[in-house]
């Protein structure tokens, strides 16, 4: 059966003749762009970027001319020979090549300035849509030169004239000469004159200069081509432009004669390894471009969905390894490359945990110049997934190419969207070809934090595009690297740990929450209560370095807990909403949220849960340790800033007392900023509520029963307060916590979270009042709480403001995890306070009602705690 080549299309209204080695027709098609300078694309069947293809033939393609590249060479030279990519065509074909020369760093060009990072040079590509190429090489000795330079590998994906990659070498080897370049590329269209041109660049600059192609032809282009070509193109924009009706008609008379052809029109086999499916078939009747879904060569419906009824998004915590570059803008060394090596597995499992089953048929969808690491990612998940599964893999691109519906075209297909980097040259059109209609089940879109914008999440973005074309939307977000400032202190990077996660540690579903945490739990740090309180507060110990006995309440507590949230499970879910809402308007639209453990947890959970079920956002929620006198845990610091942009990063916590956490982060994080050169946090703390007037961000301000204080681990995923002990954590370990699997049978975690969110739709109204109202209201914090607690501290002879508790949740804190003296109660409080006095009851503690309190309630730690000691002034009193 004859096979379609796809560049009949083109060749037949044009005249353009392709001619060369037997494989150059499997592996080039033909289309048209809106170009002024050239009007025909070579399209690559094996790169990886108009034309979804098995990604192990994709990056097998690179790593073989690597290979070839390395023998040309020699194994030493090859070592230290340095490999130079194309942006943006070409960045994961050079990193692949790299990877064939096995030791070779790499750098690619690229068209994203990067600020505070210098370019150490540039060149222009002349026929290119976007022309100019920096080059932001994050160690500057990188492309150095000299007598002993090393061999310069310079990678594109076609050699056709050689003026790009001539006026690379002539723009390096004025400030870097070497002696030996070596060009690769996948094919070598040039003329003979530009061949001849080539040899006397070499001479003329005494310099060594090797090709290495996988195939090699010319492309005839016959007299008047470009405006004939220009005008073939307005032409048939100018027909998918037309109304439906016209533009129904045009498609089927563009469409005649094809219909036997279809059956055949997988697109010409890339690889031994392709397959006919490499290509893109369609139904007959597809249209141009529409105005509702801008999808050249197909209706928005093309997979059963509309933009009604999109493809539900989830976000996939990738788990990137700490350290290691998203690619190779600022440079990328063998140990970045063995990093990865040894991540991917874990990588693409965590990406078919998040498929799941069904998908058979998968795109890995790349982004513009970050082709590499999809890629890796999409080899990764075909070995994951095996035989059964198929996977292909592509990218966006910046490059505006007519989409031709007919098998012996290469772009069958066009999807476009806005820009959704921020790019240096302003907004504008962005396009994923051959994607629509393909039938793909699931795409796994991949793009960097820096592109993870509001224009991917809008209703014309990217993701919106996907979904009306696909089953399901996978996000998976690689943390944008930027290096170190030179004035930065050098400090070698450290491999960090990654996350622990339910079930193996807490209770809580695993995408719920990552505990940036060590695990342990099979050490012994529990200690009674009394033994600690004095050992606390004679200076023997910090309360950081051991665990309460965890309190188990009576069955007479456990109803009190259940009939106080059920209560206040909307009153929750109102101060969730109000939250939530405020920190997705000022920090939106991608927060990372990161909850201060514990108490902060559960109320990053309902947060994430709200922004889910109002919004379809998937808000990554990670959990670190703050410990007050000793800061917060830097290496969950460092781990978010190499996963995360810090600016991203929005603290979560329960509620606030008298706002000794909120003035221990900002104190922590200026410290932390000032000793890592890692900046960009900011230490405003979210709260559900704050009665203490401590932030800016809140879901209320009352002091009321938050149901989640009542009790301590089984209400928060069985996880224990964090401990911080000198001989258990080292400078780059995470801080500790305990994971009471054997409480599982009274945890209510879960009851708690379902509880609140069953509340989420009854007050959705109430909460967009309430975050409108707050958002334009002044919400400067007043400090009203501290202030209230230095007077209790001088009133009542403490003298210490660290042993006065004010609220409902810290003053349950005081009775269930410290030694108390008294409580305080304003005067007529009401439900709100029945389990505090049920717990002084059981404990032995009075319960002091006043007047002019602005909390419900203030607990006391006993002063000057020995055992046997009750009074302000340490002596024993009647009644201890």
């Amino acid at each position: 059966m004859d096979v379609v080549w796809s560049g009949d299309w083109v060749a037949e209204r044009l005249g353009v003749a392709l001619e060369g080695d037997g494989e150059l027709r499997e592996l080039l098609g033909l289309a048209l762009r809106r170009n002024p300078k050239r009007a025909h694309l070579l399209v690559s069947n094996v790169l990886g970027k108009h034309v979804p293809q098995k990604p192990a033939v994709v990056y097998g393609a690179g790593y073989g001319l690597g290979e070839r590249v390395r023998a040309l060479l020699g194994a030493e030279e090859a070592r230290r020979a340095v490999v130079l990519g194309y942006a943006e065509t070409a960045t994961g074909l050079g990193h692949a090549v790299a990877d064939g020369l096995r030791d070779a760093p790499y750098l690619h060009s690229t068209r994203r300035p990067v600020a505070g990072v210098a370019p150490a040079g540039g060149f222009e590509e002349a026929h290119s849509h976007a022309t100019s190429h920096l080059l932001l090489p994050e160690d500057p000795e990188l492309l150095a030169g000299g007598a002993e330079a090393s061999t310069l590998v310079l990678v594109d994906d076609e050699f056709s004239t050689g003026n790009t990659v001539l006026n690379t070498i002539r723009a390096l080897h004025e400030s870097h000469p070497r002696e030996r370049y070596v060009i690769v590329a996948l094919v070598d269209m040039r003329s003979p004159a530009d061949r001849d041109r080539l040899t006397a660049f070499a001479t003329e600059i005494g310099a060594r200069v090797d090709l290495v192609t996988r195939a090699a032809g010319t492309v005839s282009l016959p007299d008047g081509v470009l405006e004939r070509g220009q005008a073939l193109v307005a032409e048939r924009e100018a027909e998918q432009a037309s109304p439906p009706g016209q533009a129904e008609q045009a498609a089927r008379a563009g469409g005649a004669g094809r219909a036997q052809t279809r059956a055949r029109a997988g697109g010409a086999g890339a690889d031994a390894g392709a397959d006919p499916s490499a290509g893109v078939g369609r139904a007959a009747g597809d249209s141009g471009e529409t105005p509702e879904g801008r999808i050249a060569g197909g209706a928005a419906g093309d997979s059963g969905r509309t933009p009604e009824a999109p493809a539900p998004l989830t976000r996939v915590d990738l788990g990137w390894p700490a350290g290691v570059p998203d690619g190779g803008r600022h440079g990328f060394t063998p140990a970045h490359r063995a990093a990865l090596e040894e991540a991917l597995p874990g990588m693409a499992e965590r990406i078919a945990a998040a498929l799941g089953p069904e998908p058979r048929r998968i795109l890995v969808l790349g982004f513009e110049e970050l082709m590499y690491a999809p890629l890796r990612l999409g080899t990764a998940l075909e070995e994951t997934l095996g035989a059964d599964t198929e996977v292909r893999y592509s990218t966006t691109t910046r490059s505006p190419v007519l989409a031709v519906d007919d098998p012996g075209y290469a772009i069958r297909t066009r999807l476009v969207f806005p820009a959704h980097d921020a790019p240096a040259d302003g907004p504008g059109d962005r396009f994923a070809y051959n994607v629509a209609g393909a039938g793909f089940d699931a795409v796994v879109a991949v793009v960097d934090s820096a592109a993870d914008t509001p224009e991917l999440h809008a209703p014309d973005g990217l993701l919106a595009r996907l979904a009306a074309h696909t089953g399901r939307v996978l996000l998976a977000v690689v943390p944008s690297y930027t290096p170190r400032p030179t004035s930065a202190p050098h400090q070698e990077p450290s491999v960090l740990p990654e996350p622990l996660r339910g079930p193996a540690f807490s209770s809580y579903a695993p995408e719920d929450v990552g505990w940036l945490l060590q695990d342990l739990s099979d050490t012994r740090l529990e200690a009674p209560t009394e033994e600690r309180e004095e050992a606390i507060q004679s200076g023997g110990a910090h309360y950081a370095e051991s665990l309460p006995v965890e309190y188990q309440p009576s069955a007479a507590y456990q109803a009190l807990f259940t009939a106080a949230l059920d209560a206040s499970a909307a009153r929750i879910a109102r101060a969730v909403g109000t939250v939530t809402e405020t920190v997705l308007a000022e920090r939106g639209p991608r927060p990372v949220l990161v909850s201060l453990a514990r108490a902060g947890t559960p109320v990053g959970v309902l947060m994430r849960h709200w922004a889910r079920h109002r919004h379809g956002l998937d808000l990554p929620h990670y959990a670190v340790s703050i410990v007050r006198g000793r800061g917060i845990d830097a290496t969950a610091l460092r781990w978010l800033a190499a996963h995360h942009d810090p600016a991203d990063v929005v603290f979560v916590d329960g509620w606030t007392g008298k706002g000794a956490i909120t003035r221990e982060l900002a104190a922590a994080i200026s410290a932390f900023e000032e000793s890592s050169g890692i900046s960009g946090f900011d230490p405003e703390i979210a709260v559900l509520a704050d009665p203490g007037g401590c932030v800016r961000t809140y879901g209320t301000r009352e002091d009321f029963l938050i149901p989640s204080a009542c009790l301590n681990s089984t209400v928060s995923g069985l996880i224990s307060r964090t401990v911080l002990r000198a001989d258990l954590v080292g400078p780059d370990d995470f801080h500790g916590a305990k994971f009471y699997r054997e409480l599982a049978e009274a945890d209510v975690s879960g009851d708690f979270l379902a509880a609140v969110s069953a509340r989420f739709d009854e007050v959705a109204d109430e909460v967009d009042a309430a975050a409108k109202e707050l958002l334009a209201a002044d919400r400067a914090p007043t400090w009203e709480g501290w202030a209230a607690v230095e007077r209790i501290s001088e009133e009542y002879g403490i003298h210490d403001v660290n042993l006065v508790k004010p609220g409902v949740g810290e003053t349950t804190r005081v009775l269930l995890r410290r030694v108390p003296w008294k409580i305080l109660a304003r005067r007529g409080a009401g439900a709100d306070l029945q389990h505090i006095r049920l717990l002084a009851e059981q404990r032995g503690v009075p319960v002091e009602e006043v007047d002019d309190l602005p909390y419900s309630c203030v607990g006391l730690i006993h002063p000057r705690y020995t055992r046997g000691a009750t009074g302000a002034d340490g002596k024993a009193v009647q009644g201890a």
